[in-house]
This record gives C-alpha cells, structure tokens and sequence, in this order.
C-alpha cells in the first residue's frame, strides 16, 4: 500500500479569487489593535487573509477594498508598502 503524501491547504487570494497553496500566498492578520498585519510565518493568531505575490492581485485587493472587508479592519498605507515590497 503506497503511502498518501500529506495534502496542502488551498486559500483564495483576496484579490483575484484564485485558489492556490498557501506558499504562493501572503497572509494578512488583524491584529489585536485592529490593524492589518503581514504575516510571514503564517501562524499568527487573528482574523487572515490571503494575496497572491503578484502586484495586480495586490492592486486588484486595495482597488476593491476587499482586504479590508476580508479582515473587517482597515489597512494602512504602511501595510500596502509592506505587501508591495515582499511580493517583488
């Protein structure tokens, strides 16, 4: 009997709405302020949200603000700048 390999949990990215594996996506947390953070280790507790590394994904979120209703807070310009500069 061949052993199952283990499965990869599949998010959908905020922007576009594709789902894909959490490696190729970044995840945003509210924090416990109510401030949208990166999260690079994936693991912080909060309410998260997912976003292709890709820039239109990224325009494509702030454009429609749908990363702010995602995670029911607002995001700074701070984050947008963070998000912007890890997905390059």
């Amino acid at each position: 009997m061949a052993a199952q390999g283990r499965r990869e949990p599949i998010r959908t990215c905020v922007g576009c709405r594709q789902a894909e594996g959490r490696p190729g996506l970044i995840r945003l947390v509210r924090g416990p302020d109510g401030a949208a953070l990166p999260d690079p280790t994936g693991r912080a507790p909060g309410r998260g949200a997912y976003l292709h590394r890709d820039a239109g994904c990224i325009d494509t979120a702030r454009r429609r603000r749908s990363l702010e209703r995602a995670l029911r807070a607002t995001v700074p310009e701070s984050t947008w700048e963070t998000v912007r500069r890890s997905a390059s």
